[in-house]
């Protein structure tokens, strides 16, 4: 937000920065005035106030309360001051709204909405774990080790980055969670619950494959006209139970899904260069989805005692 052009020059950039109020009339503005002010002043306001409210010991801005008015003539000072004495009246109240928002932004981005919000309604304690039902997506980079000892280490922050942001898009888009990122692998869930069946989860799932296997093609074509390597990945689509909850140690803990639905996932990963095919399905998955695929055949998975069933789409 803090590089788009409607921060850049507005007067909350000036707050932020200066830790000082703002006051502009608006019924007499520069010509090169900012949009905040102008669009504003298109409205019939006639004065602009901004006071920052500082959060904490260091007494850094941490919200701003901002008040206009149609009335002529604007804000006298007497009127400033009172807005002064509100803003601080309300500070300790606004400080606690902030901290709590920001808590759950950061719990959001690291975590993940579902688990956040399990986390911070106090599923906390080691053992803490729902039974649930989900579609599941694991995805792996390919040839990540030669890429670790071939690329600068910014080289591979910028492809994992690059890769992590197309495919993030693809699946929060279908209703999607990234659960995990393990190293270069990810770990996916489309839950099943009372806002989508098994059916729905499961072609959500696959929608999303197929359209993060797309956009790489156009995402590779760029990267060859700047000599960045290709990148190419592999996921594995299944669907099951899964234990979804707190592990770890005492005083450090992973809110995380495990069971076999979880490692037969990560086995039909494993198993797409080898059959060279980017999408893998389990049987089970291959029979919920509405989007045609083909068997190819019983292949021995690590770890388990029978050879699987797996499924890819058909080729058109």
């Amino acid at each position: 937000m803090r590089n788009t052009e409607r921060y850049i020059g507005s007067p909350l950039q000036t707050i932020y920065e200066t830790h000082k109020r703002v006051h502009q009339r608006l019924d007499n503005l520069p010509e090169d005035a900012h949009r905040a002010y102008t669009e504003l002043a298109e409205e019939g306001y006639t004065d602009y106030v901004a006071l920052p409210v500082l959060f904490g010991e260091t007494a850094e801005p941490g919200a701003a309360i901002v008040i206009c008015t149609k009335r002529e003539g604007g804000f006298s000072e007497a009127d400033i001051e009172s807005f002064r004495q509100v803003r601080d009246f309300l500070a300790p109240v606004l400080e606690v709204h902030a901290l709590r928002y920001l808590a759950r932004s950061l719990m959001n981005t690291y975590v993940g909405k579902r688990t956040s919000e399990k986390v911070l309604a106090g599923m906390i304690k080691r053992g803490d774990a729902d039974v649930i039902n989900a579609a599941l997506w694991f995805s792996d980079l390919r040839d990540f080790t030669h890429l670790t000892e071939s690329l600068k280490p910014e080289q591979v922050l910028e492809m994992l980055n690059a890769y992590f942001e197309f495919v993030s898009a693809a699946v929060t888009a279908q209703g999607g969670e990234i659960l995990r990122f393990i190293g270069d692998a990810m770990l996916i869930v489309f839950p099943i619950d009372d806002n989508m069946c098994i059916q729905t989860a499961c072609n959500a799932a696959i929608d999303a494959a197929i359209d993060a296997q797309d956009s790489l093609a156009a995402l590779n074509h760029r990267r060859q006209r700047h000599g960045l390597p290709e990148i190419e990945f592999g996921v594995g689509l299944n669907v099951g139970e899964v234990i979804y909850g707190n592990v770890g140690a005492p005083d450090r803990l992973d809110f995380t899904v495990m069971g076999p639905a979880v490692n037969r996932t990560a086995r039909l990963e494993s198993l797409t260069k080898e059959l060279g095919c980017n999408i893998l399905l389990s049987e089970k998955f291959a029979q919920l989805i509405d989007t045609p695929s083909e068997l190819l055949g019983q292949h021995p998975v690590k770890g388990i005692a029978e050879p699987q069933a797996v499924y890819a789409l058909c080729q058109t």
